[in-house]
């Protein structure tokens, strides 16, 4: 790639060719991240008896790349403010190839625990800065556009990891699988090196700065609606495949495709999502929220039946796909003049619900077995779907910025 100091562009700048090629490298990296992050939920039952742990212990690994990345995110923005962005992207990449080799060469659970810490110094970084590098890369008309691309990346990756991860384990084993997500790693390292600019860092993001965004009433109500829907859902997801197995008794076959169903359900609600934010941010995080907490309480008190569960699996992966998208959006509109410290704010509450949710699910999933998870996993989700949706009523929303 060239030299040439690219600094972003202006609101009014017409006439600049957006770098859609750099977009959709963005792309390719979250594809990779969130894919490494996901597996454990399709691959914890090998991996418990490989490492000889319980499958509550074996899930934890979820909870220690959710509580790195909460504080990696707002770190990595002030830590490197004045690195340029694309060095410090490619580093963040590199992370996910390293964290990835180490979790297949894992002898045991330390040396997993700590693959998982680096996939979350990564997995933090990258969140906390893509909103702020898409704005880079394109003019402001054409953010909605790319923000789709991006999370297009998730996206693909709900549909692929779980079932992919849970077949791939069947077949070669599970540390085959992270074997895949360094080869996915190598291959954005390479799309983002060939295609991103340089973007020197306008060094404006710090604690003051996440503090001034953090006052802001629509985004303290965002972040406790996402705090609220995202633990219950991770609470559930986290346990997905012993439930599945222990309550509708799917075997290996079935359970992958009741997660391709899910990611399939999440692909189609990514795009439904971007749709009803176009219209209300708020309303399109209530119904997101909500259709977790419907789905999540059907598999609790009526997942025994296999149809049941496939069916409510299915329109649970629909709602969770709704859920990011329209959090970017809602805080695209909210915080727009400051993106790193309202991405890494976003993050952080992020990491923060995904830890949470999954040692509750963890201590739940000992005591009250698959069930008791989904049924905390659902009430805790309507309580994010009620409090946005009051937001909503209120038009706090409309107060943002």
């Amino acid at each position: 790639m060239n030299g040439k100091q690219t600094t972003g562009f202006r609101d009014d700048d017409e006439h600049t060719k957006p770098l859609w090629a750099g977009v959709i490298s963005l792309s390719l990296g979250v594809f990779g991240l969130v894919t490494a992050e996901f597996l454990p939920a399709s691959l914890l039952t090998p991996m418990s008896h490989d490492l000889g742990v319980s499958i509550g212990a074996a899930g934890q690994s979820v909870t220690m790349t959710a509580v790195v990345g909460a504080f990696a995110g707002p770190a990595v923005v002030v830590g490197t403010s004045r690195f340029d962005r694309r060095y410090t992207l490619l580093g963040l990449t590199a992370l996910l190839i390293l964290s990835s080799v180490l979790a297949a060469l894992s002898s045991g659970m330390p040396m997993l625990l700590l693959s998982r810490a680096l996939l979350g110094i990564g997995l933090g970084g990258f969140w906390a800065m893509s909103l702020a590098l898409a704005m880079r890369l394109v003019p402001e008309r054409l953010m909605p556009r790319a923000m789709a691309i991006i999370m297009g990346g998730v996206s693909a990756a709900t549909v692929c990891a779980a079932p992919v991860g849970a077949w791939v384990g069947e077949l070669m084993g599970w540390r085959f699988a992270f074997v895949i997500t360094a080869t996915l790693g190598v291959f954005a390292f390479l799309m983002q090196a060939l295609t991103l600019p340089a973007m020197p860092s306008s060094g404006r993001a710090n604690l003051g700065t996440m503090a001034s965004v953090l006052r802001r009433p629509a985004i303290r109500i965002g972040l406790l609606t996402i705090l609220l829907a995202v633990a219950g859902h991770f609470a559930g997801f986290t346990f997905i495949r012993p439930f599945l197995e222990d309550v509708p008794h799917f075997g290996v076959e079935g359970v992958s495709g009741v997660l391709l169903a899910f990611g399939i359900g999440g692909f189609l609600g990514n795009f439904a999502g971007g749709f009803v934010s176009e219209r209300n941010t708020a309303l399109s995080i209530t119904l997101a929220a909500g259709g977790i907490a419907i789905a999540a309480l059907i598999l609790a008190f009526a997942g025994a039946s296999p149809v049941v569960a496939t069916i409510a699996t299915t329109f649970w992966g629909f709602a969770f796909g709704a859920l990011p998208v329209s959090v970017q959006s809602f805080v695209t509109q909210a915080a727009s003049d400051e993106a790193e410290s309202a991405g890494a704010l976003t993050l952080t509450t992020f990491q923060i619900a995904i830890s949470s949710g999954a040692v509750f699910g963890g201590l739940i999933v000992g005591t009250h077995g698959p069930a008791g998870v989904f049924a905390f996993a659902g009430l805790s989700a309507l309580l994010g779907a009620m409090l946005i949706g009051f937001a909503g009523r209120t038009r706090l929303a409309a107060t943002a910025g």
